[in-house]
């Protein structure tokens, strides 16, 4: 008994092996608070981030709700509520803390496609940029649409340039709206959207997966367990954006300035049209017919000039709108 006591009271004496050889001490406060901060990261859940984009009215708003819990405001119809960026409140799923970002649709009925870019392009390079990466995107689409029309197909494009083809493996194109019974027509839309080159089938031949949300939370969270496992992924306009901060320099930009032209010309075709009319109806002495002709150009007129102006517009607005975001965030704790 008495070699134990002496065998402890002699280790209790002897220097730390780490004194001895002129380094840090085990028992050294640093070392050890940053021990028991590591060690607390590892226990706490880790955070992770979601997209979900889609055309106006597509059930973004309501899927985040339904998901996480919060209460962000929702459109009627078609009518668009989702005027800012905004993030859902955190739920746990998987052991992970999970946030949603809520985004406009390129359609959005009270601001222009450029405001909408400015807005997400700003929000994902400060997520970037405070290495706040994505985990995933998930793409909302109603199955109810009997057609895609051309606003969606835009909207969709617009998708693919913020995510380029890199990201695919980690988006989700999710339809909803399904209803109680599934009609053969229903399924009939799903296939055409699976199978069709001009909708969905590029983007998941390359990687990207298509399911269904059945408008429960059971359902959004399954569909969400698809990315909780995965490692994250840096979209296409975040390592432009990382890369030159010009926008314009974007492959969305590209894809919107492209768009915007293609109206240019058409709106300039149409008022051609408007002052031969105006001629003639001014030569026929037909006053009534003058005046609602010469109203209707001054409108096109102005349409063209505001069309024309808004990609430039964009480029010297976006860094205005980026320290908006920061500053947003920041106000929000980041």
């Amino acid at each position: 008994m008495g070699g134990c006591l002496s065998y402890f009271t002699s280790s209790r004496r002897r220097k730390p092996r780490d004194l001895e050889s002129g380094q840090v001490d085990v028992a050294d406060p640093q070392r050890l608070l940053g021990s028991e901060t590591e060690l607390r990261q590892e226990l706490e859940p880790k955070t992770i981030y979601i997209a979900v984009m889609g055309a106006t009215g597509s059930g973004k708003t309501t899927f985040i709700n339904t998901a996480s819990g919060s209460e962000l405001r929702v459109g009627m119809g078609l009518e668009s509520c989702t005027n800012e960026v905004q993030m859902s409140q955190a739920f746990l799923l998987d052991k992970a803390r999970v946030i949603l970002v809520d985004t406009p649709g390129f359609d959005d009925t009270t601001k222009s496609d450029t405001d909408v870019l400015k807005m997400i392009a700003a929000y994902l390079q400060t997520m970037h940029k405070q290495d706040k990466l994505l985990s995933g995107v998930i793409y909302m689409h109603r199955i109810s649409d009997i057609r895609v029309g051309g606003t969606s197909r835009r909207d969709f494009t617009m998708f693919q340039e913020l995510c380029g083809q890199e990201a695919y493996k980690n988006v989700l194109m999710v339809t909803n709206m399904w209803g109680d019974d599934i009609t053969e027509d229903a399924l009939a839309r799903e296939k055409e959207l699976r199978e069709k080159d001009i909708f969905f089938k590029p983007i998941l031949d390359n990687g990207a997966r298509l399911l269904r949300h059945m408008n429960d939370q059971e359902s959004a969270h399954k569909i969400i367990q698809k990315l909780t496992g995965i490692d994250p992924v840096v979209l296409r306009i975040q390592s432009e954006l990382a890369a030159v901060n010009d926008i314009t320099q974007t492959g969305a930009y590209a894809q919107l300035n492209r768009e915007l032209m293609e109206q240019a010309e058409r709106n300039r075709q149409e008022l051609e049209k408007l002052r031969v009319e105006l001629e003639e109806a001014a030569q026929a002495q037909d006053e009534e017919t003058r005046i609602e002709l010469q109203e209707e150009s001054e409108k096109m007129e102005a349409e063209l000039l505001r069309v024309q102006n808004e990609a430039a517009m964009l480029a010297s607005e976006y860094q205005a709108e980026l320290r908006r975001i920061e500053e947003q965030l920041h106000a929000r704790g980041g």
